[in-house]
C-alpha cells in the first residue's frame, strides 16, 4: 500500500474562484530497485523505503506526495503507476532507490498517461574513504537512471530530468516548477473550451485542427448556441445581481457616469457565462464580438464579464480562439494569474510594445498602487450599447508572454519571450487594460524572430520570469520551444 506525505486536497478543478495561487500538486514518487540486492544486504529494501519516505517528507512544502513501496521488479512497476493513475495525482516522480534495470520499467513507463520527473538523486551527496559495498549499493542511482532514461528515449516517452542533492533547496525548487508543469499537463489533457457561437471570419492565426488538438494535447473545443447564453441570462436572479455588483464595489473604482440599468446588463451577462462554465465543465471560452452582437438578443457585449472570469480561474481569448483560450487556462495551473492580451503597437524610443486588447484582461496583474476601474466606454466594433469595462495598466516590473501556434496536423509551436512591464504615464484616451513590455531580445529582435517563426496575434502573460516553467510544460507535451 501507498503512503502519503502532506495532505491531500481536492481534485483541480476545485481551485479557488478568488484567483488566489492554484492549488497544490499532487505527485506519486516511484522508487525503483530489485530484489538482487535483498541477499546480499538483508533489510535493504526497508532501508531504501525509508530513503524513499525521506524525500517524499523533503517535498512536503511544495507538493502533496504519494510515496509508494519500493517497485523491485516489472509487475510492481507496472501495478504502482496504474495506481497513480487511478488515484489521481498530477505526475511521477521516479527515484532509483538502488540499480533497477531499465527494461522492468520500459512498458510502463511508455505507456504510462501521467507526466514523468526522473530525479537523478542519491541517499548521501558524498563519496568518502568510509564507504564500502554497502554504502555503493545504496547510492548508485545514477546508472539506473541512465538505464531508466534510455528506455524511455527509445520509447519516445517525453520526460523531465533533475540531478542534484535531493536535500537542498535547488532541488525542492526543481521538483515544485515540475510538479506545477506536470500539474498543468494533466489538468490540461481534459480541459474543456466554450465558444460561444462562432470564431472570427478569416482570421488565420487562430485556426486549429481541433481533432488534432484533442489528439496530442488534450483540450476539447465544443461550440455553444448563443441561445443559451441568453436564456441563462435571463434566469439570473436578483439577489445574485445584487451580490456580484456589492463585490465590484468593493474591487474597482466605479465610473459614475454608468448608469444602474448597464452595470445590471452586464452582470447578467457575467453571472450567466460563469454558470454555464462551471456546470458544463469548461475551463475557457470565447466569446466572439460578431457571434454575440449578430445574435440579436444581447445589448452589449461581455467586456468586464472576461476580465473578471480570467480573475476567477477561467481561460479566455478573444475572436474564438480556443487555441489561446486553452493556453490562458493552463497558465492559471502553471502558475497564479494568467492574463490575456495581444501586440497593439510597437514604441522604438523606449524599445518596447504596447499590450493590449478589445477591453478583456485579467485585472490581477493590475498595478498595485491604484484600483481598477470600471469604466463606461463607448466601443463601435459590435454596433452594440456601450459595453461596462474594467480599465488599468499592467503591474510594472517582470513579465513573461507566450504563444502557441498549430503548424498543422500534430505539430505545435510556443513563442516564450521575457521582459519587463515599464512604468509610464497613463494613456488617458485608451479605454482598456494595457501596459509597455520591453522584451529582454529588444522590440527588433524579438519581432522579428516572432514573425519568422510564425507567431500569432494573441498571448498569455504572466507577471515575473517564467521560460524555465513553459520550457518544462512543452518539454513534458512534446510542444517546440523558441525563445525570442
Amino acid at each position: 500500500m501507498h503512503s502519503m506525505t502532506g495532505t491531500r486536497t481536492s481534485t483541480a478543478s476545485a481551485d479557488a474562484a478568488s484567483g488566489a495561487a492554484p492549488e497544490r500538486p499532487r505527485i506519486g514518487l516511484l522508487g525503483i530497485m530489485q530484489e538482487l540486492y535483498d541477499e546480499m544486504l538483508p533489510g535493504i529494501t526497508e532501508r531504501q523505503a525509508g530513503y524513499a519516505r525521506d524525500v517524499g517528507e523533503a517535498l512536503s512544502s511544495v507538493a502533496d506526495v504519494q510515496v509508494a513501496d519500493p517497485a523491485r521488479n516489472r509487475a510492481d512497476v507496472e501495478r504502482t503507476i496504474a495506481e497513480f493513475e487511478a488515484a489521481g495525482v498530477d505526475g511521477v516522480l521516479v527515484v532509483m532507490l538502488t540499480y533497477g534495470p531499465g527494461m522492468r520499467v520500459a512498458r510502463a513507463l511508455g505507456n504510462a498517461r501521467l507526466p514523468i520527473c526522473l530525479a537523478n538523486i542519491q541517499p548521501v551527496p558524498q563519496v568518502t574513504d568510509a564507504w564500502d559495498m554497502a554504502d555503493l549499493t545504496y547510492n548508485q542511482g545514477v546508472h539506473g537512471a541512465q538505464d531508466t532514461a534510455n528506455a524511455m528515449v527509445r520509447s519516445g516517452v517525453p520526460f523531465h530530468v533533475i540531478t542534484d542533492d535531493w536535500q537542498s533547496d535547488a532541488f525542492r525548487d526543481a521538483v515544485e516548477r515540475w510538479a506545477r508543469a506536470a500539474r498543468a499537463v494533466t489538468t490540461w489533457r481534459s480541459l474543456k473550451v466554450a465558444i460561444f457561437g462562432y470564431g472570427m471570419n478569416e482570421m488565420g492565426d487562430i485556426r486549429v485542427d481541433e481533432t488534432a488538438l484533442l489528439r496530442k494535447l488534450g483540450p476539447q473545443v465544443h461550440y455553444l448556441a448563443p441561445g443559451l447564453l441568453y436564456r441563462e441570462v435571463e434566469a439570473v436572479s436578483r439577489d445574485a445581481i445584487d451580490a456580484a455588483i456589492a463585490e465590484e464595489d468593493e474591487l474597482f473604482e466605479i465610473d459614475p457616469a454608468l448608469s444602474t440599468e448597464e452595470r445590471e446588463d452586464h452582470i447578467r451577462m457575467q453571472i450567466a457565462l460563469e454558470k454555464i462554465l462551471r456546470e458544463r465543465g469548461y475551463g475557457a471560452y470565447s466569446t466572439h464580438f460578431d457571434a454575440i452582437a449578430d445574435d440579436g438578443r444581447f445589448t452589449r457585449l461581455p467586456m468586464a464579464a472576461a476580465s473578471t472570469l480570467m480573475a476567477r480561474g477561467f481561460g479566455f481569448a478573444g475572436e474564438g480562439d480556443a487555441l489561446t483560450a486553452a493556453l490562458v487556462a493552463a497558465g492559471h495551473k502553471l502558475l497564479p494569474d494568467a492574463h490575456f492580451t495581444e501586440m497593439y503597437a510597437m514604441d522604438f524610443p523606449s524599445d518596447s510594445i504596447l499590450m493590449s486588447h478589445m477591453g478583456e484582461g485579467n485585472w490581477r496583474v493590475a498595478r498595485t498602487d491604484r484600483k481598477p476601474r470600471l469604466i463606461k466606454r463607448p466601443l463601435g466594433i459590435g454596433g452594440l450599447a456601450d459595453p461596462p469595462t474594467i480599465l488599468f495598466q499592467y503591474q510594472p516590473g517582470p513579465a513573461t508572454l507566450a504563444t502557441l501556434l498549430s503548424l498543422g496536423g500534430e505539430r505545435f509551436r510556443m513563442l516564450v519571450s521575457e521582459g519587463e512591464v515599464l512604468d509610464t504615464e497613463e494613456l488617458p484616451s485608451l479605454e482598456m487594460p494595457y501596459g509597455h513590455f520591453r522584451p529582454d531580445s529588444g522590440v527588433r529582435a524579438c519581432l522579428d524572430s516572432w514573425l519568422r517563426l510564425g507567431g500569432p496575434h494573441h498571448q498569455v502573460m504572466h507577471m515575473g520570469r517564467h521560460l524555465e516553467d513553459w520550457r518544462i510544460f512543452c518539454r513534458l507535451l512534446g510542444i517546440e520551444l523558441h525563445v525570442v
